[in-house]
């Protein structure tokens, strides 16, 4: 096990690689118009020393989008700012309170099927393993995706279908292959916030259980 003097630089040295590789990126806004505007977290923390995101799977009986993969979000509200909508949600689904400096930065919008504008917020969790517990009524369960799964080499995958000119990205990941357009935000944070590459998900399309 690491030492806490060795926790503590490795959470400095982890924490300052984010904020450096979000800093020399440049975010591409898209324009609200009959969209709704939503926020996602992208929840950083440690598991058994390892960096890792948070992610949950929404429980079977909700209207929209039930059983699927998601990062902790939902709709902005009205005078909410994407940080701010990001960290309440983070809180009322997996009991997760952070002040707002948690908030390292964000990626690029992403345009979902089902009429969202999703912006996805990067925040900081802290060192040790958060305790958790999921909101009975939206998550089913909460994982941790490391951040090596993340970067496998094999973990992204396109795939063409007859709806759609776009590629559809998914991941293959430990738990579960998760699809666009949770999928494409974490391929997005591998590439961005681990790599350093400004890579851009945009034109990627989600399978057609996701467009409504």
């Amino acid at each position: 096990m690491m030492k806490a003097l060795e926790k503590q630089a490795f959470s400095l040295q982890l924490r300052r690689h984010i904020r450096h590789n979000l800093n020399n990126f440049a975010v591409r806004r898209q324009p609200l118009a009959q969209l709704r505007a939503a926020a996602v977290t992208l929840p950083v923390t440690v598991v058994d020393n390892e960096p890792a995101l948070i992610i949950t799977r929404r429980v079977s009986r909700l209207r929209a989008h039930s059983g699927q993969w998601a990062l902790p979000g939902g709709r902005i509200d009205r005078g909410e700012s994407p940080e701010q909508a990001a960290l309440r949600e983070l809180r009322e689904e997996i009991d997760l309170q952070l002040p707002h400096r948690a908030a390292l930065g964000r990626l690029d919008d992403y345009v979902t099927r089902s009429g969202y504008r999703i912006t996805p917020v990067i925040v900081w969790c802290g060192l040790n393993e958060p305790q958790l517990a999921p909101n009975p009524d939206e998550v089913a369960s909460i994982h941790f995706i490391r951040f090596r799964e993340l970067q496998h080499p094999d973990a992204p995958v396109e795939e063409r279908i007859a709806q759609s000119d776009r590629p559809v990205l998914s991941m293959r990941l430990d738990a579960d292959r998760i699809y666009a357009p949770t999928a494409a935000l974490l391929y997005q944070f591998a590439e961005v916030v681990i790599k350093g590459d400004a890579t851009r998900v945009d034109h990627y399309d989600q399978p057609l259980f996701a467009w409504s």
